[in-house]
C-alpha cells in the first residue's frame, strides 16, 4: 500500500524572526512512518521543522508553513491509498506579514489572526476520493466527544485521538480510534513505536478499492 503521513508543526511567520508554531515533537508521525515501512509499504512523509533523524526508505518532503503543507498533501495524495494526517497544522496565521523585525515598545500590541486552510477538511471533501482518510484529534478535555465531532466534520474514516497533555513532546501516549461506523478501540499507554505498529494493522485491514466513500458505513475487519 502507498501511504502518506504528515507528522511536527508548522510555523506562521510574523517577521522574519517570530513565528506562531506548537509544541509537536513529529514523535508519532514520524514512528507511524516507520511502522509502515516496517510493513513493506511505501511512505511519502510531509514533515514539519522537527528534531528527528529522517526515516531511510520513506520520500521526505519538508514543510514549513500551513500552506506549504495543504500544496504538499494536494500533490502527493491523489496517489496514495492511506493517508495519515498526524501533523500539527496551525489554526490561525497572522494576516500579515511584517518585512521588518517588529521592534519593541512599551505600549499594547494586537497581532491580527486568520484561519489557515483546513488540510484535513479538504481532503474529506474531495469528489470520488479512493484513500483512507486518517484524522488526528489532540484534546485537552471531553476527549471522546470533541473527537467524534471532528470525524463527522471532516469526513474521515478513522479519528484518532488522545489527550494532548499526555502524548505532547513525549515518546509514550495512550490513544483512543474511532471508525465512521461508530466502532471505538482503545489502545493503552505505550512507546508511540508500539502504537504505531497497531495503527498501521488497523490501517492496513482496509481495502481501499472495496468501498464508494460516498455512502459506505466502515467498521474494522476482523
Amino acid at each position: 500500500m502507498r501511504f502518506l503521513v504528515t507528522a511536527g508543526p508548522t510555523r506562521e511567520p510574523i517577521d522574519p524572526v517570530r513565528y506562531i508554531s506548537n509544541r509537536s515533537s513529529g514523535k508519532m508521525g514520524y514512528a507511524i512512518a516507520e511502522a509502515a515501512l516496517e510493513a513493506g509499504h511505501d511512505v511519502v512523509l510531509i514533515s514539519g521543522l522537527v528534531n528527528l533523524q529522517p526515516l531511510r526508505g520513506a520520500k521526505l518532503v519538508s514543510v514549513s508553513t500551513s500552506d506549504e503543507m495543504f500544496n504538499a498533501v494536494h500533490q502527493h495524495a491523489g496517489g496514495c491509498d492511506v493517508c495519515v494526517l498526524c501533523a500539527a497544522v496551525a489554526d490561525y496565521k497572522p494576516a500579515t506579514l511584517s518585512p521588518l523585525k517588529i521592534k519593541k515598545r512599551d505600549e499594547e500590541f494586537s497581532l491580527e489572526l486568520i484561519p489557515t486552510r483546513d488540510i484535513l477538511a479538504s481532503l474529506g471533501g474531495w469528489r470520488d476520493r479512493r484513500f483512507l482518510l486518517v484524522g488526528f484529534a489532540a484534546e485537552t478535555h471531553d476527549l471522546q466527544e470533541n473527537a467524534v465531532k471532528k470525524l463527522r466534520a471532516k469526513n474521515c474514516d478513522i479519528m484518532v485521538a488522545n489527550d494532548a497533555r499526555v502524548g505532547m513532546e513525549s515518546d509514550e501516549n495512550e490513544l483512543l480510534v474511532l471508525f465512521r461506523g461508530g466502532e471505538i478501540k482503545k489502545i493503552p499507554r505505550a512507546p508511540k513505536k508500539i502504537l504505531a505498529r497497531e495503527l498501521i494493522k488497523i490501517f492496513s485491514k482496509f481495502d481501499t478499492k472495496m468501498f464508494d466513500k460516498k455512502n459506505v458505513t466502515i467498521s474494522e475487519r476482523n
